[in-house]
């Protein structure tokens, strides 16, 4: 926790730090007005409410950033508008989209050059919350709204599970069937740190299939592929027992892990073959990490 003035005589070595911060509240200043005006054009109710749920986070991370500058300054920072609102709903959203994910890099960068773990940790947390903006507004680019509004998928037809059943496989589905099982994967570690609190295994690996989204993204892009609605939250349950919680983990990457082999049994573009034998990879290290720590629960 922090509390006012408590580093009021920053170091000179520390202007970056402060001169990033007080960036970071012109951005999400920007952001929550920009929002606000997004979510007034959207073309239904749905998008509209996840908008100003967007919109509810960055005044959080207006709200926390500010209360970090005060206690590194001892003075409270006049936010800026950094960006302009224009433009039409679609050039709106371009533009959302864009300046999430340069954010999402922005605020890892602060995380990286601050000193204080309480300041890393709450950067860190924002350029994951960042991220999922991103998603969101992709999503609401290339998702057409009557298609948000089909069927949505049983557990079991939903990320690797789906995938391991399909008898087929297009590059369009591997990529769905890929960032589904990411988006369980980050659903099911949330469940785990709210319940059991920052459980390193699970807040690294959470860090880690965050970039496994990030790495899938450009392909979607490229590709010309829909991002898919991130439903993940509604189809996981909190785990009974952490050691419960590791098996889970167990089960999904040996999941994942087999989803990406048989993805590269077919012949797909080398880039595409480059991302998932990078996650593939990163996934066993998971499993190695899970597998342990249900061990010591034993």
């Amino acid at each position: 926790m922090y509390y006012p003035n408590q580093y009021r005589f920053y170091r000179s070595s520390d202007r970056q730090l402060v001169d990033d911060i007080a960036k970071a509240i012109n951005g999400e200043h920007s952001a929550i007005t920009c929002y606000e005006q997004l979510a007034n054009l959207a073309p239904n109710e749905d998008v509209r409410k996840q908008i100003q749920e967007i919109r509810q986070d960055e005044i959080r991370h207006y709200q926390t950033f500010s209360q970090i500058y005060v206690n590194l300054t001892g003075s409270q920072h006049m936010p800026q508008m950094s960006e302009q609102c224009e433009g039409s709903y679609t050039d709106r959203l371009w533009a959302s989209f864009k300046d999430e994910q340069e954010t999402t890099d922005f605020y890892l960068d602060i995380a990286e050059k601050a000193s204080d773990p309480a300041i890393q940790e709450k950067f860190r947390r924002a350029s994951a919350d960042e991220q999922n903006h991103a998603v969101w507004f992709l999503s609401f680019l290339t998702v057409p709204s009557e298609v948000r509004a089909c069927r949505q998928p049983e557990p079991s037809d939903y990320g690797a599970k789906g995938a391991l059943q399909a008898s087929s496989y297009t590059l369009p589905s591997m990529l769905t069937y890929a960032i589904e099982d990411e988006y369980l994967a980050q659903a099911r570690y949330d469940e785990v740190i709210n319940a059991f609190g920052d459980v390193r295994t699970f807040v690294q690996i959470k860090e880690a299939e965050q970039r496994h989204i990030e790495a899938l993204l450009p392909l979607f892009q490229k590709y010309n592929t829909p991002v898919p609605q991130n439903i993940a939250p509604t189809l996981v349950s909190v785990p009974s027992t952490l050691k419960n919680a590791y098996s889970l983990g167990v089960e999904g990457e040996i999941d994942n892990i087999a989803m990406y082999e048989r993805f590269l049994t077919f012949e797909i573009p080398s880039d595409m073959r480059a991302v998932f034998t990078r996650l593939r990879d990163t996934s066993r290290n998971h499993l190695t990490a899970f597998e342990r720590g249900a061990a010591r629960e034993e």
